[in-house]
């Protein structure tokens, strides 16, 4: 649980103590949260050093919605590096409070992380991105009405995707598009009034995550890519009504695929950036 009086960088260091002692891994370079779809990128990757219970470290809940795992996973990358495996986001409809969705990236930049991959299940607003696109995020909206940063601290969010980032992915996948992702702050599906203002304001993608961590990574100062994996059209922009169930399953038919990709990815990163 998250203890109120403590700062959310104090709780993240905490957090990344106990990572540390349960993992015997004194510093991990880069984090991966994974959202609906991606989950088999991290069998891909490398080795795996460690899995944590999320409920046993400091600040983090045990996984509240299907299609999440519940694990914190260390994993040593053929680079020798090893990479931070977040299976247990908060979303900020869970009710416990933005300090709790901000926590997976803290306690990675506490754990010695540089570079956060922040993935998830999103629907679309342009008819050419179906289920199972990949795109990469350049920019996005918070339609949250929050933001996981307190007090007088101006962070710069100009290049939060991270330019770099992207040109690297585009030389493992050219054919990559990118769009804008729009976080609204759920559990209900956006209304197609909703979905349609957010594609006048500049919105290819909607979903319900993302935006609020990629703001504490910058903060952070973590270099952050984003991915979304389209599992429908949004409201308005699909042919049939939406449901959690065909989110999940349009996940699991892109799985091998987008994992495959995001493992590739990751490689490059290991051997440039890292």
């Amino acid at each position: 649980m998250l203890n109120t009086d403590i700062t959310p960088h104090e709780l993240a260091a905490q957090a990344a103590s106990v990572i540390a002692e349960r993992t015997g891994v004194l510093r991990h370079d880069i984090a991966l949260t994974l959202g609906s779809g991606w989950g088999g990128a991290a069998e891909l990757i490398g080795d795996i050093v460690a899995d944590i219970d999320a409920a046993d470290i400091p600040g983090f809940h045990a996984a509240a919605v299907a299609g999440h795992g519940g694990k914190i996973t260390s994993i040593k990358l053929a680079s020798g590096h090893h990479a931070l495996v977040l299976g247990a986001r908060t979303h900020y409809y869970e009710g416990k409070g933005v300090r709790a969705v901000a926590h997976g990236v803290r306690t990675a930049a506490a754990a010695g992380a540089r570079v956060c991959i922040l993935t998830n299940g999103c629907g679309s607003t342009v008819a050419e991105w179906g289920p199972g696109t990949a795109v990469l995020i350049k920019d996005h909206l918070n339609l949250t009405g929050t933001s996981p940063i307190e007090g007088a601290n101006f962070v710069d969010l100009t290049d939060a995707y991270s330019s770099r980032l992207r040109t690297i992915a585009h030389e493992v996948d050219g054919s990559l598009p990118e769009g804008v992702y729009t976080q609204f702050p759920g559990p209900h599906y956006e209304t197609p009034a909703e979905v349609k203002m957010a594609r006048v304001l500049g919105g290819d993608l909607v979903g319900m995550s993302t935006a609020l961590e990629t703001i504490a990574a910058a903060e952070a100062g973590l270099e952050v890519l984003g991915i979304s994996l389209v599992t429908n059209h949004a409201a308005g922009f699909a042919p049939t009504k939406l449901n959690h169930k065909e989110v999940l399953e349009a996940g699991a038919a892109a799985g091998p695929r987008i994992s495959r990709l995001l493992a590739d990815i990751i490689e490059r990163i290991s051997t440039t950036v890292l």
